[in-house]
């Protein structure tokens, strides 16, 4: 099974990346006044937790285990 091997390097290279690279986020806020209407837009860039990351690189390192056992047999 090639593609299981494919989706585990996958699933493995964003655990990586993931506890380096941010991830970015927006909110928005708005208000309605008699009739008038405000809204705030803030962007944010905030890190995945590190067992987010961990738990992402076991499942790739998971997923090529089982991928490379079943293209053997």
């Amino acid at each position: 099974m090639r593609m299981l091997i494919w989706i585990g390097v996958f699933v493995l290279v964003l655990g990586i990346l993931s506890f380096v690279v941010p991830v970015p986020m927006s909110h928005s806020r708005s208000a309605k006044l008699a009739g008038a209407s405000i809204s705030i837009t803030t962007h944010d860039t905030e890190m995945l937790p590190p067992a987010v990351s961990g738990l992402l690189c076991a499942a790739g390192v998971v997923l090529l285990i089982a991928g490379s056992r079943r293209s053997a047999a």
